[in-house]
């Protein structure tokens, strides 16, 4: 993974890191951030370029090491 690419997150994406770092679901974000769960998709799929991520699996790993959750 980049993570030299964390400085290039969005509010909104930390945001979302956070919940995913939590085990939170699509539905369950979009519903605590007030959004659609395909908003919640597009902010994950973003994060996951951004970072050079796998998979949502690989962001909520890099959550719990950097302290987003």
């Amino acid at each position: 993974m980049n993570e030299t690419s964390t400085k290039t997150l969005t509010e909104r994406e930390c945001e979302v890191i956070k919940y995913v770092a939590q085990g939170l679901t699509n539905k369950e974000i979009a519903e605590i951030l007030t959004v659609t769960h395909h908003t919640v998709k597009a902010h994950i799929a973003s994060i996951i370029r951004k970072l050079g991520a796998r998979n949502r699996i690989d962001v909520a790993i890099f959550a719990q090491k950097e302290g987003f959750s």
